[in-house]
């Protein structure tokens, strides 16, 4: 085959170009991608081989109607009811849906090959005029990442996990959140912070780790070993009976509330009480934090606020690709206080005292 003049660069194929490409007739190209009979094996071959070579999707004419799109988004998500990834796909669709767009969602699993790569595809295939990607995790060994991808792209959470041309950002990133939360216990007076983190295939884990650290080298702090949990209520008790047999722990910042529950109730079964002896911070805010015993201090993520901004850049990146992308400013950090954290215990002289006689 040989290379299809008269495009401008960086112009979408058409069904046109596909058709001078493999030397047909446009019926005959829609004829194929449309999947029709009466087309035989050779020209079918010869359409779908210059498809191919284009980059041509068979929905390219439809999103040529009217005002040349089809007034939709795609998401792509992890497939999981953790507390972060839905409330944000939650604040995505309350986004999208205030900007007039239709939604269109596909969700990876964790491990799975075709990752990423092939959730993009789908939604180019469907004629998405804008995909958000909130991916948090990385993507098996071996996973597909070529996707050509010609629409504007939303990335909360993780960076670009292949080269995307038009790429805008938003969100506060977990680090910064992380650092305030270890700031906060070391402002307390905690000689130093232990960190509970989650499973570090997850983007937002290795943030927040990365938050911790900064904050206690910023102090000229010790960094303990780290523990890691898998975002469970269940790993952080797993996780809490192990720090209990560790010296001198005062204060352990969680990278999710839930693994910060189960730490508590793992430092209470062991006559651990929390703050007084231990103090721990958590990540999100979940909406049990406020009522667990004693009330958690965490930080607060801004889902909707997130993704309300993204949404907001996304959009005009679509309606005006040729306009610079609009500022962003990002929300303020904040974090709860509450009664699971407090000054560290003081430390005794060793010396017992003798009972005082009642008064009578």
């Amino acid at each position: 085959m040989t290379p299809v003049a008269g495009r401008g660069a960086g112009a979408a194929p058409r069904s046109v170009d596909v058709a001078r490409l493999a030397g047909v007739s446009q019926k005959t190209v829609s004829r194929v991608m449309n999947d029709e009979p009466y087309v035989s094996d050779d020209v079918r071959r010869r359409v779908l081989a210059a498809a191919e070579e284009l980059g041509y999707r068979s929905n390219n004419a439809a999103r040529a109607l009217a005002s040349g799109r089809t007034r939709s988004i795609g998401v792509v998500t992890l497939g999981t009811a953790l507390y972060g990834p839905a409330s944000l796909l939650m604040g995505v669709e309350r986004a999208v849906r205030d900007t007039g767009y239709a939604l269109r969602v596909v969700n990876t699993m964790e491990g799975e090959t075709a990752g990423i790569a092939g959730a993009v595809n789908s939604l180019l295939d469907q004629g998405v005029d804008g995909i958000v990607i909130s991916e948090p995790i990385d993507e098996a060994d071996g996973a597909d990442r070529s996707a050509r991808v010609d629409v504007p792209v939303l990335v909360l959470g993780a960076p670009p996990p292949f080269a995307v041309p038009h790429v805008v950002t938003a969100g506060i990133v977990s680090s910064q959140m992380a650092r305030a939360a270890t700031e906060h216990l070391l402002e307390l007076g905690h000689t130093t912070v232990h960190h509970l983190a989650g499973p570090q295939r997850w983007y937002s884990a290795r943030d927040r780790l990365d938050g911790w650290r900064t904050a206690l080298a910023a102090h000229g702090r010790a960094e303990p070993p780290v523990v890691e949990g898998d975002w469970s209520a269940a790993s952080g008790y797993t996780a809490g009976r192990e720090l209990v047999a560790v010296p001198g722990v005062t204060a352990v910042f969680a990278a999710n509330d839930d693994m910060a529950i189960g730490l508590i109730h793992a430092l209470t079964e062991a006559g651990r009480r929390v703050p007084e002896d231990v103090s721990v911070v958590g990540f999100d805010d979940i909406p049990v934090a406020a009522y667990v015993t004693p009330p958690l201090t965490t930080v607060r993520q801004p889902f909707d606020a997130m993704a309300q901004d993204g949404l907001k850049l996304l959009v005009h990146a679509i309606e005006n690709p040729q306009a610079h992308p609009l500022p962003m400013t990002d929300p303020p950090v904040e974090l709860v206080v509450r009664s699971s954290s407090a000054p560290p215990p003081r430390k005794t002289t060793g010396r017992t005292r003798s009972p005082r006689s009642p008064r009578t």
